[in-house]
């Protein structure tokens, strides 16, 4: 490989896509409008899950300036998560404020850019852009002025190639996740909503589980911790955790969990912050913003499933907007009181070996992931400062 030049980013860039810096007239439907909060550092592309907001037809074509997203353009937060970055690759939604798409010349590979920004490197050297205030923010000319160590375009194109190939493999083993999430939730429904029998018993949710059972007390053994927030656990994937020592933890790391635990947010139930616990390490806590459930005469997954159905997180959604907090949020014992239909108890089983077989796959899955993604992001740096060639 040849030598890598220190080139300023702005060199680098075409053109710089933003939608004027002030929020655009909303609609209820139609174009996706995507937000800061859609661009999350263990994706490689924007999250289209998390659009909450949609322009109209004419809102699309009139209100934005330089045009649209095109693949291969580079999105940055300039405020709120500065560091995260994501790589467009579909002509599909527009941006919304505190947002930009940085859009390359021909003869730069946005993959290498891409990967350089994501790198610890170009984490670090935006993060020492933040201008401070209320929010983490960055300004767009001295994101510009940012040093990128350059290869040649052919180099640029190999490294590329390289991580994306490990990216790849990543997102495939997502997908399989997604699916066998998917055809599980697909069974509850068909036989525990559709086929369910007016004679079915209508119990609460708290009979079958024990809600948030345990919690650091005097008599615990560990002095540092693996720390899981609300906002680490979207839809039953763990995104990242903290490394904290007990005296720097915050005072809602006290939650203790067990493997099979099933963790539900009571903040903001529409986001989808929920997961089931899988063979933990000892010393994980969680926030008290989950509500754990332990479930004591019942399979996990069933209850799993039936608490992260759209219509329930809806329902929840509901209680928590009435909620007399800043913001909406439920109660544990909101959960505790739902009501179901008991199905009978060879139905249960059947469904209960099921859902293990699958929930199996799915953590076998996340392990290749973890394995995939440490081993991308040891390769990246050194990738990227010319540490470790990769032959063209």
């Amino acid at each position: 490989m040849s030598g890598l030049q220190e080139i300023p980013l702005g060199k680098l860039v075409d053109v710089v896509v933003d939608n004027r810096g002030k929020t655009p007239p909303i609609s209820e439907a139609g174009y996706e409008l995507l937000e800061v909060n859609a661009i999350s550092q263990d994706r490689r592309t924007p999250d289209y899950s998390k659009v909450r907001k949609f322009v109209s037809e004419e809102t699309f074509k009139n209100w934005f300036r330089k045009g649209h997203l095109q693949p291969g353009d580079i999105l940055v937060p300039t405020v709120g998560t500065i560091g995260n970055v994501a790589l467009v690759q579909e002509s599909r939604g527009a941006i919304a404020q505190n947002l930009i798409a940085l859009r390359l010349k021909s003869g730069v590979d946005s993959r290498y850019i891409y990967y350089f920004l994501s790198s610890s490197l170009g984490k670090d050297l935006m993060l020492n852009l933040d201008i401070g205030g209320v929010q983490p923010s960055i300004k767009v000319p001295h994101l510009l002025d940012l040093k990128v160590p350059l290869a040649d375009y052919e180099d640029q194109r190999a490294i590329a190639a390289v991580l994306s190939s490990l990216d790849d493999k990543i997102d495939l083993l997502h997908r399989q996740n997604k699916t066998l999430e998917a055809m599980a939730a697909s069974l509850f429904r068909q036989w525990f909503v559709e086929e369910a029998q007016e004679d079915w018993e209508e119990v609460a949710v708290g009979d079958y589980v024990e809600l948030n059972r345990s919690s650091i007390d005097k008599s615990y053994t560990h002095t540092t911790i693996e720390y899981l927030d609300t906002g680490s656990l979207t839809e039953g994937k763990i995104e990242s955790l903290q490394s904290l020592t007990l005296d720097e933890a915050p005072s809602r790391a006290k939650r203790l969990v067990q493997h099979n635990d099933v963790l539900i947010s009571t903040v903001r139930p529409d986001q989808n912050h929920y997961g089931i616990i899988k063979n933990p390490i000892e010393n994980l806590v969680v926030s008290t913003g989950f509500c754990v459930l332990t479930c004591t005469k019942i399979d996990p997954h069933f209850i799993y499933l039936l608490l992260t159905d759209d219509e329930m997180t809806d329902y929840l959604h509901t209680i928590a907007e009435g909620s007399t907090s800043t913001y909406p949020s439920l109660k544990h014992s909101d959960i505790g009181v739902i009501v179901f239909q008991l199905p009978p108890d060879d139905r249960l089983k059947e469904f209960a070996i099921i859902a293990h077989n699958s929930w199996e796959k799915i953590e076998k899955n996340y392990i290749q992931i973890r394995t995939l993604e440490t081993l991308r992001d040891t390769l990246l740096p050194k990738l990227m400062s010319g540490e470790v060639r990769v032959e063209v």
